[in-house]
């Protein structure tokens, strides 16, 4: 009995030994993230780190995130709400940073904001740092759309191509849900021809290409997108072809066919007509040869019948003398 409890003692102290030594091994494991949290007044206990840990979640990341909220003086951040983005898949250090950027150039961006923008798949820190510094976009980018101008037509005829650089920045309010950069350089492409089909003649556009900035401006083109426009500039624009002249070319040729085609309808049309007045000709006369061929038939018959010698005795001709 003595040996059985010694046994069970033996075994008993080394199982304790070892579970000692694992969270020996666990809290040294994690010590330095603890102590780095702890110097910077984080507060992110031990016992949170080493349940983190068994959630599948990156202490050191989520602990850095909150050091760097705390240093930067945001308001408070739980360490639950740094694990849930986490563990929901997303970029704890970018939505920190994010809003540290936000909280220096007084822009409004709350946590939940910035999380949920995070979340949707957009970038949250390069749209804070759009909304600091605007970028500018190409129109038409050649990159995406294959064209390198925006061809338009003034009202007199001459194609004008274009080249516009469209300053915007981030519409955080709008971000979730809002068109990207596509919407954004389709829109001001759309404007741009529209302003130049609206001008009388191209020199108006050589001579003050603004007007067509100034009249894309005024279309409100950033609506519902996650972008504001900022400024239009016209880059650069071209003289192109003679479109008006062209069409009017076009037209004559078009007309001209179907005149040839009127004509040589026409044309048929009197032939066909000519045919069978030729044919009529010929039927006729063919009746008046059979009718001639008639006349001595029928004068035999007369003879024959003594038709013809009275008649001529009724005129005072001699009659014949009657044969018995």
């Amino acid at each position: 009995m003595q040996q059985l409890i010694v046994i069970l003692l033996t075994v008993g102290g080394l199982l304790f030994l070892f579970v000692m030594a694992v969270l020996l091994f666990i809290v040294l494991m994690f010590f330095p993230t603890w102590l780095q949290g702890y110097v910077s007044r984080a507060r992110v206990g031990m016992g949170t780190i080493i349940a983190m840990w068994l959630r599948k979640a990156r202490p050191k990341a989520i602990v850095e995130s909150k050091i760097m909220a705390v240093q930067a003086g945001l308001p408070s951040i739980s360490t639950e709400a740094l694990e849930a983005h986490y563990l929901a898949g997303g970029n704890i250090r970018k939505v920190v940073q994010a809003l540290i950027i936000a909280q220096r150039a007084r822009i409004e961006l709350d946590w939940e904001t910035a999380a949920a923008i995070d979340l949707a798949g957009r970038d949250v820190y390069a749209a804070v740092q759009t909304s600091v510094d605007p970028k500018v976009i190409d129109c038409p980018d050649p990159r995406r759309g294959g064209r390198s101008t925006l061809d338009g037509v003034a009202k007199d005829g001459i194609q004008l191509r274009a080249r516009a650089r469209v300053t915007v920045r981030t519409n955080l309010s709008q971000l979730i849900g809002g068109a990207t950069e596509e919407t954004i350089i389709a829109r001001v492409g759309e404007g741009i021809v529209s302003a130049i089909g609206s001008c009388e003649t191209h020199k108006e556009v050589l001579a003050n290409p603004m007007l067509i900035a100034k009249a894309v401006l005024a279309k409100s083109l950033d609506s519902q997108t996650a972008f504001e426009i900022v400024s239009i500039d016209i880059a650069d624009i071209d003289v192109g072809d003679n479109v008006g002249a062209r069409l009017q070319a076009d037209q004559a040729e078009a007309d001209t066919r179907v005149a040839r085609a009127h004509a040589e309808e026409t044309r048929s049309a009197a032939v066909a007509v000519e045919q069978e007045m030729k044919a009529l000709t010929a039927e006729n006369r063919a009746e008046v040869v059979l009718a001639e061929a008639e006349v001595p038939q029928s004068v035999a018959q007369a003879y024959r019948a003594g038709r013809l010698r009275g008649t001529m005795s009724s005129q005072g001709a001699p009659a014949a003398p009657a044969t018995h």
